[in-house]
């Protein structure tokens, strides 16, 4: 079993910056790592993604404005976001994605608001 922590989310004014951090009990090489986020009423949005050799993949939303990255000697996983939005106001979550079957681990979400 794999437990995840996210960390680093709050309140920032409209084109600020936060990192949120995910550390997990542990990470592998092979893993898949990365995020999505949600808001009430709207369907869950896979953002970034990062494989085991440092592929990324962005959603157009955030594409240009966040990085997904890894240090896997720490366990953890970060995304760093600039030129934030008040449409990226949501609950972000991090995941694993590991094993032959793609087995998911999650963590309890941390909450960004983007507001003046």
């Amino acid at each position: 079993q794999v437990q995840l922590a996210e960390s680093g989310g709050g309140l920032v004014q409209p084109g600020g910056s936060l990192r949120l951090s995910c550390a997990a009990s542990t990470i592998v090489f092979s893993d898949t790592a990365g995020w999505y986020r949600q808001t009430p009423g709207k369907q869950r949005e896979q953002i970034a993604t990062i494989t085991g050799s440092g592929t990324t993949n962005y959603a157009d939303s955030v594409n240009g404005r966040f990085t997904v990255s890894r240090d896997n000697a720490k366990n953890t996983v970060y995304l760093q976001m600039n030129s934030l939005k008040s449409e990226d106001t949501a609950v972000y979550y991090c995941y694993l994605r590991r094993g032959w079957n793609s087995r998911e681990y999650w963590g309890q979400g941390t909450q960004v608001t983007v507001s003046s």
